[in-house]
């Protein structure tokens, strides 16, 4: 029989110890070390000492009218949904800091470009970023990735958040884009107003255009006929004719008297040649006022008509322009403000990232996917064991 041999080994509990470390490295799942491990660690590794910090400032402003109309019903009913007048006006706000527009006229006041591709500033936080296109829509994009604007219904007021990588960029920054803002709201009054007063304008000019024709009309019969007002004429001639007439009844008195007296008298002849010319002057001034086409009667009916027609533009005119001045009112009523409820501040200190919240995030997210990704492969695999 063969002698057994034994060979020296060591410290059974350094075997023991090696075999359980590699037993527990062996024992954590790839798939564990792939979905929750890894890019917990790449986060971890990014924020913590990649992501350059962020300042944010913060304002907040209000747009309102001088004067609220009455809400009706439907008015109340959209409120309680946060779709009130205000809101809706405060919107236009948003869209347009969030538009083209909005950061082409803030480029004009301030170096967006300069401010978000400083020197020092993570290459996947810098505008534009490093994997997407040079257009201005790109870079739009990226710029509303730091700008952040919300409303609150109860209240009214809305804020604005804007991030930059240093202190007085976020603030100058903020600052401008309220300045769009108001300046949004202003060509809004300006475009209502001129809506809301157009049409009282156009009546206005046309009723002056109509004043200013009749009075020309009425000028050039003055001028044509020679006559300031023919009613007051014939009037005039209608009182020179009573006097003649009056001064003729007397004249033929005197004579029918004369001539039964003394009919040979020297003075008869006298009184009927004084007769003869006041019947000849009051046959005159009868054709003046009446009988032909030059007398003034004719003249009456046109010169009557002409001022009726200058009476009736003045008072259109005058009507016209008390619905201008109406129109006027109720445009500045209607008249919009954009309020500062707070200025925007220069951070002491950058508030963003929230590196620990972006870290736990992922770390929570990952496990949660992990955790679903086990129980459906146990659920398959038992599956499998029954079958």
């Amino acid at each position: 029989m063969a002698e057994s041999k034994l060979t020296y080994l060591g410290p059974t509990s350094q075997i023991s110890g090696l075999s359980t470390r590699k037993s527990w490295f062996s024992r954590v799942p790839i798939a564990f070390l792939v979905i929750v491990v890894l890019p917990t660690l790449i986060t971890a590794i990014y924020f913590l000492l990649i992501a350059s910090p962020r300042y944010v400032s913060e304002s907040s402003f209000v747009v309102r009218a001088p004067s609220q109309p009455q809400v009706s019903q439907l008015g109340m009913a959209l409120q309680g949904v946060g779709l009130s007048a205000g809101s809706t006006d405060a919107y236009a706000i948003h869209e347009y800091v969030r538009s083209a527009d909005g950061l082409r006229e803030l480029m004009t006041k301030v170096d967006v470009a300069a401010a978000y591709d400083r020197p020092g500033i993570d290459p996947l936080s810098r505008l534009p970023r490093p994997f997407a296109s040079q257009s201005f829509e790109s870079f739009r994009k990226g710029f509303n990735s730091f700008v952040t604007i919300g409303y609150d219904s109860q209240t009214g007021i809305s804020t604005l958040r804007v991030q930059a990588f240093t202190a007085r960029d976020a603030q100058r920054i903020n600052a401008a884009l309220l300045v769009s803002g108001e300046g949004l709201i202003n060509r809004m009054n300006a475009r209502a107003a001129a809506d809301t007063v157009a049409q009282s304008q156009l009546s206005v000019r046309q009723a002056q255009a109509r004043l200013g024709a009749a009075q020309a009309a009425l000028t050039n019969f003055r001028n044509r006929e020679g006559i300031i007002d023919p009613a007051r004429s014939a009037v005039a001639g209608s009182q020179m004719i009573s006097e003649l007439s009056v001064k003729l009844a007397t004249l033929k008195a005197e004579r029918a008297q004369l001539a039964a007296d003394a009919s040979d008298s020297p003075l008869v002849p006298a009184l009927d040649s004084r007769i003869r010319a006041f019947e000849r002057q009051i046959e005159i001034e009868q054709q003046k006022i009446v009988g032909n086409a030059d007398s003034l009667a004719p003249k009456i009916s046109v010169y009557e008509e002409l001022t009726l027609e200058r009476e009736f533009a003045d008072k259109l005119l005058a009507s016209a322009t008390a619905e201008l001045s109406t129109a006027q009112v109720e445009a500045r009523r209607q008249r919009l403000y954009l309020d500062t409820v707070v200025a925007p501040d220069a951070p002491d200190y950058p508030k963003e990232p929230r590196r620990l919240w972006a870290i736990l995030t992922v770390l929570t997210t990952t496990l949660v996917i992990y955790g679903i990704g086990w129980l459906v492969w146990a659920g398959i695999r038992e599956s499998r064991v029954e079958e």
